[in-house]
């Protein structure tokens, strides 16, 4: 397979974002919670190399959390809500 199969990638799922004041995150301590501007149902971005590479939905099996691929990210979505 070539070169191709050693080059690492690294995946991350973006559950949402959430903007605040530098000086309201630094008073933050254990178990405070950061609002996200997403909801319970709403589709989890896939990145490769943070960039968007698919969009997908969060499913709990048992003790484990996993991602279903549902279809291709838009980049331009991805970057106009950041």
């Amino acid at each position: 397979m070539s070169q191709v199969g050693s080059v690492d990638v690294e995946i991350s799922v973006l559950l949402g974002r959430s903007k605040m004041p530098i000086q309201q995150f630094l008073r933050m301590g254990r178990g405070a919670v950061i609002p996200l501007d997403s909801g319970e149902d709403d589709q989890v971005w896939i990145l490769a190399n943070n960039h968007p590479i698919a969009r997908g939905d969060v499913i709990i099996q048992g003790d484990r959390i996993a991602v279903s691929i549902t279809g291709p990210a838009d980049a331009n979505e991805f970057f106009a809500a950041a």
